[in-house]
């Protein structure tokens, strides 16, 4: 490297042409908008390590990657957020490798962070039940489309992301789907249930009235539009309601979120009878292996049947 590359390296680790290419990639390729910002985000904190030690981000060697996720670790980092970051050094660094930018791999042969075996926090079906009633009782437009978001929510465990930025045109004619555009730009068919469908529908009679007068028709595109810079209702005032609704329903405000709900779906769904393949499908899961973190519901309903239905737990013991 240059003495003038070094020296802006050290300063502060200037900004990466080939980062910049790589995440460019990933938009052209259909990747996320929160994707794209949690990739660039892991990879200049990785490049501003890499600057503090007069090497630039795409000159990286397995040493440097090395002692950077040991700096992660004695930060207290939690073992899936230093995964995530070593994920993201994989996809950039094969990138440079099938671009020809670079000659190797460094990421090749690590091992990433050991993380416990995490099971999903979710709600018992009571609590939801809490959530919906507590959310009825709330007058006027504002629990119209609450209870229209909590119910579609429930029924069919969409990502806050997804939830939010429906397009109107997603609902289909009958109100029976939903058209979700989900990671990567994939688009996938979501049944609703009857709660869901009847609560869309009363809430469509409020709809227009969320619709600021300043804005311009682009914010009828939304099936909950807001006065928001994108014209939808944003990820954080959707936690927030939750907040409120879980406080009102006599719930513990930390043990509610967008994602809880969606664990508490997929969880419930397991438990009375559905199988992993169809809860992919109805996740948006590409691979099976991430739907895999619910088999704890599987392990439960495994045991009890054994309790249940196996002749000899009937039996006495002889001594």
């Amino acid at each position: 490297m240059s003495q003038k590359g070094q020296t802006q390296a050290a300063a502060g680790a200037p900004e990466s042409v080939h980062l910049e290419i790589f995440l460019d990639k990933l938009a052209s390729e259909g990747a996320a908008r929160n994707t794209i910002e949690s990739y660039g985000r892991d990879l200049r904190h990785f490049s501003a390590f890499t600057g503090a030690r007069q090497r630039a981000v795409e000159d990286a060697t397995q040493t440097i990657i090395r002692k950077y996720l040991k700096s992660l670790s004695e930060s207290g980092m939690a073992a899936g957020t230093s995964a995530r970051r070593l994920s993201t050094l994989r996809q950039f660094f094969r990138f440079l490798y099938a671009e020809r930018i670079r000659g190797d791999d460094p990421t090749s042969g690590l091992d990433s962070p050991r993380q416990g075996k995490r099971i999903p926090k979710y709600l018992s079906e009571s609590e939801v039940d809490g959530l919906m009633e507590a959310a009825k009782a709330r007058p006027g437009r504002d629990g119209l489309r609450l209870v229209a978001l909590l119910e579609i929510l429930y029924a069919t465990g969409l990502r806050v992301s997804e939830l939010v930025g429906l397009p109107l045109f997603a609902l289909s004619r009958d109100g029976l789907m939903l058209v979700v555009r989900g990671k990567g730009d994939k688009e996938r068919m979501v049944p609703l249930s009857e709660p869901a469908k009847d609560a869309i529908e009363d809430y469509l009679v409020v709809r227009e009235t969320f619709i600021p007068k300043a804005k311009t028709s682009a914010a009828n595109n939304w099936l909950f539009p807001s006065r928001s810079k994108d014209g939808h209702l944003t990820r954080a005032r959707l936690a927030q309601l939750l907040k409120e609704i879980a406080v009102e329903a006599g719930l513990a405000p930390n043990r509610v979120s967008p994602h809880v709900l969606r664990h508490s779906f997929a969880s419930h769904l397991l438990a009375h009878g559905a199988d992993l393949r169809s809860l992919q499908q109805m996740l948006g899961h590409a691979d099976i292996a991430t739907t895999q973190i619910y088999t704890h519901v599987l392990d439960e309903r495994l045991k009890a049947l054994v309790n249940e239905a196996h002749p000899l737990t009937e039996m006495p013991i002889k001594r």
